[in-house]
């Protein structure tokens, strides 16, 4: 009893149990605490993700920027400055 399935198929069972797309958690910050908490997870994140992506330049400028925009220039700079230190000659730096 051999059993023949479409591509039709797959797809019509693949459209079933596709899984609905999930939107972020949005957090609200209330406090000062809160805020400086929030940094520093976030740090911590982009600190575990460059250590274990290294040459990978594209975390390091997510996380420069991301420090730019807190209006953190001196940490921006220094790690724009780290990532020249691992890629000196990539022109997105």
């Amino acid at each position: 009893a051999d059993v023949q399935v479409t591509a039709e198929q797959i797809l019509a069972d693949a459209q079933i149990h596709r899984i609905k797309d999930q939107k972020p958690v949005t957090q609200r910050i209330m406090d000062e605490h809160e805020l400086d908490s929030y940094k520093f997870r976030k740090r911590k994140e982009f600190e575990e993700t460059v250590r274990r992506q290294r040459h990978h330049i594209g975390n390091w400028i997510k996380y420069a920027l991301w420090e730019e925009n807190l209006q953190e220039f001196r940490r921006a700079r220094s790690i724009f400055e780290r990532a020249i230190d691992i890629d000196y000659k990539n022109v997105s730096l």
